[in-house]
């Protein structure tokens, strides 16, 4: 009877600690959004301040990382709803696709032939694994593509997420060290490099430019996405 009431203890603190750490998640999320918004800081970014709190908690609390995701989970289903309502932007900017289907088409094709086989030669020279080629393949998409990519090429869910993280944060951080080297002087090759070279961090990064690098940004980031997508099956032939 002891062991019952042990186990049933030990369940319903589980599932507290579950909920507790979903509640920090969102907690941290919009504490970290605010602090970014006031000061402007790139290491408050909630993409990058965010999953460094949550580590170093769940890290000293001992936390087991199941345990964490029992409730966050939901969390990742919400990607499945976004990647959908990524159509909605592109519908409403229509028009410039229209007049920049040249210039979106080029940007996109080079993003994802540099992104793709630059980390496939930077694997093949540090002579990863093949799980960490796979994943590296997908880093210059945003979160939701990037991981409906890993799924079709089995590459871990969570390298890849990792990854992306790394490639938004860098892309964030040296954009516009890139753009004062690089004479990239119109709105539209500005927004092009972010959203192709930095997904969703660089969109935002963009936005803080000007409004249209972030509406060029955005599209050339969600165009990426879609086409990473549809080149899933491709990409899996690729020798890894």
């Amino acid at each position: 009877m002891s062991t019952l009431y042990s186990s049933l203890f030990a369940d319903d603190a589980s599932r507290l600690i579950a909920a507790g750490c979903f509640v920090l998640t969102v907690a941290l999320y919009f504490a970290s959004k605010a602090l970014y918004a006031r000061f402007g800081s790139p290491w408050l970014t909630p993409l990058l301040a965010v999953p460094a709190v949550l580590a170093a908690i769940v890290v000293l609390a001992h936390i087991p990382y199941p345990v964490y995701f029992q409730d966050t989970r939901w969390l990742m289903w919400l990607l499945g709803p976004a990647t959908v309502a990524f159509a909605v932007p592109i519908y409403e900017y229509r028009e410039l696709l229209k007049r920049h289907w040249i210039s979106l088409t080029v940007g996109v094709t080079v993003g994802i032939v540099v992104a793709v086989g630059g980390s496939l030669m930077l694997a093949k020279l540090l002579h990863l694994s093949p799980e960490l080629q796979r994943s590296l393949m997908t880093r210059s998409v945003s979160t939701p593509f990037a991981l409906a990519v890993s799924d079709r090429i089995h590459a871990p869910r969570d390298l890849t997420a990792l990854f992306v993280i790394a490639t938004g944060v860098c892309g964030m951080l040296f954009g516009e060290l890139v753009l004062g080297l690089v004479p990239l002087r119109t709105r539209l090759a500005r927004g092009a490099l972010f959203g192709a070279a930095a997904h969703g961090v660089g969109t935002a990064k963009a936005r803080e430019l000007g409004s249209e690098e972030g509406v060029v940004a955005s599209l050339t980031m969600m165009i990426a996405g879609v086409v990473m997508v549809l080149l899933a099956p491709m990409l899996g032939l690729l020798p890894v």
